[in-house]
């Protein structure tokens, strides 16, 4: 038995190593390391370090579709890229806002709500998969994830740009106040999307109770 249970818990560190190399994997693992390197630029705060802030920021967006689409095709969704892959997404966008109040681009209670929605969500949906529930992101979610993802984006380039489209002049625009607009936005989508996800989670709970209820009055018959 002893020799059998090292053996098992050898296959679990050589599958979790395999895992750890794989091409989704190590995108995602990518994404966590782009973290310090766009609060680095961040932090210079200058138009030029703001644009590379930006465009790292969009890279690890690209990143998060890609190790998704290519962990499907690849056949190769794990437990380890089901664990970092949100939380990765999280990271960075947690990293970016909280930096953000620091640099008066973003008010504290914005960011606060926002980041108490991810963790009480994150809570809610682990809890629903410890019941055997699993609930999917709904149109709120997804809506709120894009708005976020461009307002964090446009913060990053968070700078006042004389701007002109089709030859009209669009005058002088406040990147900054752009991106408050499209984040507190998002805000809107994350409280509805909280409520959601909330009201699947008593459904399905309440639909699991009714179908035990049901398969014990079976039984007894």
């Amino acid at each position: 038995m002893s020799e059998d249970a090292s053996r098992s818990r050898a296959e679990r560190r050589q599958s979790l190593r395999q895992d750890a190399f794989n091409i989704p994997n190590l995108l995602t693992m990518g994404r966590i390391a782009m973290i310090p390197l766009c609060l680095w630029f961040l932090d210079q705060d200058t138009p030029r370090s703001g644009f590379w802030a930006a465009l790292v920021f969009t890279a690890a967006a690209i990143t998060d579709v890609l190790d998704g689409y290519l962990a499907r095709k690849l056949g190769v969704v794990s437990v380890l890229g089901k664990l970092i892959d949100p939380l990765a997404d999280k990271l960075i966008v947690m990293a970016c806002l909280v930096w953000m109040v620091k640099m008066d681009r973003m008010p504290a209670w914005a960011v606060i709500v926002l980041l108490a929605r991810e963790f009480s969500v994150t809570s809610l949906r682990s809890v629903a998969a410890s019941e055997g529930v699993i609930i999917s992101a709904g149109q709120e979610g997804k809506t709120k994830t894009a708005l976020q993802m461009l307002g964090i984006i446009v913060l990053l380039s968070g700078y006042p740009y004389h701007l002109s489209y089709l030859g009209l002049d669009l005058g002088v625009v406040d990147l900054a106040a752009v991106g408050r607009v499209l984040v507190y936005l998002s805000l809107v989508f994350s409280v509805a999307s909280a409520a959601q996800y909330l009201s699947l989670f008593s459904d399905a709970v309440e639909a699991k109770k009714e179908k035990l209820r049901s398969d014990e009055s079976t039984r007894s018959l």
